[in-house]
């Protein structure tokens, strides 16, 4: 039986403290049901948690790597325990289909063991200095933690992407202060509560739900020594211009490509990039939401294409067999539908889906439109929703300019089995990670994530961030 609960309190230096401003309920995204309320944190609970950082901080960093490892290595046993919970909490205050929010805690528990791991390993380098002026001389670096790290995390993934900044933190003696998203708040306040089992230093791990002003504070103060957010690029970009001279890092959203060449094996091209495009109902900053085909292939190609996405499942996400569940709220809902019929008024076709399937649930059909053009949202703008397009392309120089026909830049993908095509891609695609026979959705949580144009700044993976999260100190002698 777990031990785990929904929680009904903000986890601030080290209590849980249920008073706020207001409540914020918190509902299952497909049948609306109640699941928690939660306090919104007020100014001053803020400042109570950056207070209680600093002093966290303090201790943190006096820690051995190996207590710092063995700390996170329990975080990971405890999750192992408690991963049926938190699966099904994921599922139900983020709407995301129970398998792949299985998928998302297996995940959680890779990311901590890689941070424990590499908090044994994380060091400096010796530099070569034994020349000219510094003959006879020695120098090398040592990384030391920057101090408090102010984190924003996402719905769409409620703990991997809370744990891409708590996990590297611990693991370099940071503390932390993160804000979750407030349409699934409860999976990182809950796992405050392991955090607590474990016995980390007071203030040194604060999880808070609040209102945007407050947010703010958190980002302006000059007491966090570094910013990490992942969401939108509209916050993310303004977030960068008031947090004043902090470290920032900053992981946005996308319009991912792929590309589907006259080499490739089409039947399983078109399978993975179905799914890729609409599985959790296209809600992943490296969905699928634009496929270029070349020419010679697309009418081969596009019948494969649509029984692939007419196979997949919509619904309950609680369901089991459902890929494509509910968008998270109403608002979203409205957006999406209306940019569809936007562009179908403009001239888009729909291969299939365009319709709503369960209105009242936000459940919105898989959709593929074709004839689009670049100026039209579903194709400039990040649709965060359960639509791609589909176009030909006369050639692969052609398709390399159409992905590269973007403001983003995060992640894409090449559909090929030519080397000659792997290396141009790679040297001519303006993106952060290429997947070659895979989607853009693919991500290992070791590797170097991030992108580049408005899709973001710096870069995550454990070790990566725990260099953002430190600065290197020479020493000569």
């Amino acid at each position: 039986m777990t031990s785990a609960k929904l929680p009904d309190a903000n986890y601030i230096n080290g209590q849980w403290v249920k008073s706020g401003t207001e409540l914020l309920s918190v509902r299952n995204k497909y049948d609306q049901s109640l699941l928690s309320e939660v306090p919104k944190a007020s100014m001053a609970q803020m400042e109570t948690a950056i207070v209680s950082s600093q002093k966290g901080f303090q201790q943190m960093k006096a820690w051995s790597a190996g207590k710092r490892s063995e700390k996170l290595y329990q975080l990971k046993d405890l999750l192992h325990q408690e991963a049926e919970f938190f699966a099904q909490l994921i599922s139900a205050e983020a709407g995301k289909p129970i398998q792949y929010a299985r998928g998302e805690i297996a995940r959680c528990q890779t990311t901590l063991e890689f941070a424990a791991a590499e908090a044994l390993r994380f060091s400096g380098e010796a530099i070569p200095i034994d020349f000219a002026a510094g003959e006879g001389r020695t120098a090398l670096t040592r990384r030391f933690p920057i101090g408090p790290i102010a984190a924003i995390s996402p719905f769409n993934f409620p703990l991997n992407l809370a744990l891409h900044k708590i996990a590297p933190a611990l693991a370099v003696g940071c503390s932390i202060v993160l804000k979750p998203s407030p349409y699934a708040p409860l999976t990182a306040l809950a796992f405050a509560g392991l955090i607590e089992q474990v016995g980390y230093p007071e203030g040194a791990v604060n999880v808070l739900m609040c209102d945007i002003p407050v947010a703010e504070k958190l980002v302006r103060d000059d007491r966090m020594h570094m910013l990490s957010f992942t969401g939108s690029p509209k916050v993310g970009w303004h977030l960068k211009e008031i947090c004043g001279k902090k470290k920032v890092t900053l992981e946005l959203g996308g319009n991912a490509a792929v590309v589907v060449d006259h080499t490739a094996k089409l039947e399983e091209a078109a399978h993975k990039i179905a799914v890729g495009a609409f599985l959790y109902a296209g809600q992943i900053c490296i969905s699928t939401q634009r496929i270029y085909v070349e020419q010679a292939i697309f009418d081969r190609f596009i019948p494969l294409l649509v029984a692939e996405i007419e196979k997949i499942q919509s619904g309950n996400p609680a369901d089991e067999a459902i890929l494509n569940g509910p968008v998270i709220d109403k608002a979203h809902f409205k957006r999406i539908a209306s940019w569809v019929e936007a562009a179908q008024k403009e001239g888009a076709k729909v291969l299939t889906g365009g319709t709503a399937i369960e209105a009242d649930r936000f459940v919105y059909a898989p959709t593929l439109l074709t004839a689009t053009r670049n100026e039209m949202k579903v194709v400039s703008e990040e649709v965060f929703g359960p639509v791609a397009i589909v176009e030909a392309v006369a050639d692969f120089d052609a398709a390399i300019a159409a992905v590269n026909d973007s403001q983003y830049g995060l992640q894409a993908g090449v559909f090929t089995n030519s080397v000659d095509h792997m290396k141009q891609a790679h040297n001519e695609l303006e993106v952060g990670g290429l997947m070659i026979n895979n989607i853009p959705g693919f991500r290992v949580d070791s590797m170097p994530y991030g992108g580049v144009k408005s899709s973001g700044f710096g870069r995550e993976g454990l070790r990566y961030a725990m260099e953002e999260m430190t600065e290197p100190r020479l020493l000569v002698y």
